[in-house]
């Protein structure tokens, strides 16, 4: 069976990036789906480029998708199938701020044993090759696939205190009050998977989402932080997994740690 590589997943976001990118500086528009929240043609069109991109790759591999999930296309699957968010953060495309990416993953009997995450507004790509090889390099969105890899490892656990990220559309009360459990000296704000990003490569230490999240809004970002050394729990102390067909592919609240012990 032909399966895909890593590089391939890489190439696929920069081709997505380099789409999202040209609608990005247009006037584009906006429109709601049924549960309210935002669309964009970048998020329809980035989807359709992805989702032809791994059928090329790795024919036959089922794929679920933010937006085709929407629409109930939702494809039968075994222990190994996709998850793509096309656009991930898309009130930050439409507020123009740049935290927003493109996310595609692998998932292996409910992990995500390999995935990218992309910020094409700034240039910076996020590559999990396995459950213990990660990547970052600065790459423009539609280039190619860079030779130049810097390899990203969580940080130890700084002794001034740690630094928080949290959710520049969904902050809560829940989560700040989950915060005070720790030595934090610094809370930052992200958007989109990029949260998930900034801890493995050791520019953030704790992530706490204490909220609603689908299985592709999270999957890439995941990958790329457990490959760089994080976890990610969930409250009780247990792996997050994928393929929650049960929950209609919903998370339960979780939390990413880099080198730091579970509350």
């Amino acid at each position: 069976m032909v399966t895909i590589t890593a590089d391939q997943l890489a190439r696929i976001a920069l081709d997505a990036g380099a789409l999202i990118m040209d609608i990005y500086e247009s006037d584009f528009d906006v429109e709601r789906k049924g549960d309210a929240s935002p669309v964009t043609e970048a998020d329809q069109r980035a989807e359709v480029l992805i989702l032809k991109g791994l059928a090329e790759a790795e024919p036959g591999l089922p794929v679920i998708a933010e937006e085709s999930f929407s629409e109930g296309r939702v494809p039968e699957h075994g222990a190994r199938f996709a998850l793509v968010d096309p656009l991930d953060g898309t009130k930050e495309f439409v507020n123009k701020n740049g935290e927003f990416t493109v996310n595609i993953a692998i998932i292996e009997h409910g992990r995500p044993v390999m995935g990218v995450v992309y910020a094409p507004a700034k240039d910076r790509l996020f590559v999990a090759e396995s459950h213990n090889s990660a990547w970052q390099a600065r790459v423009a969105p539609g280039q190619p696939v860079p030779d130049t890899r810097a390899p990203i490892k969580i940080r130890p656990a700084p002794p001034a205190g740690l630094t928080a990220v949290a959710s520049k559309s969904h902050r809560s009360a829940e989560t700040n009050d989950w915060l005070e459990k720790f030595d934090v000296a610094e809370t930052v704000g992200a958007g989109s998977s990029l949260k998930f990003c900034l801890i493995a490569a050791g520019e953030a230490d704790l992530y706490p989402r204490m909220g609603r999240t689908m299985e592709w809004d999270t999957a890439a970002g995941h990958a790329v932080v457990e490959a760089a050394g994080g976890r990610v729990l969930t409250e009780e102390g247990a792996p997050l997994l994928y393929g929650k067909t049960e929950r209609g592919y919903d998370n339960p609240h979780f939390i990413v740690y880099g080198d730091v012990t579970p509350a």
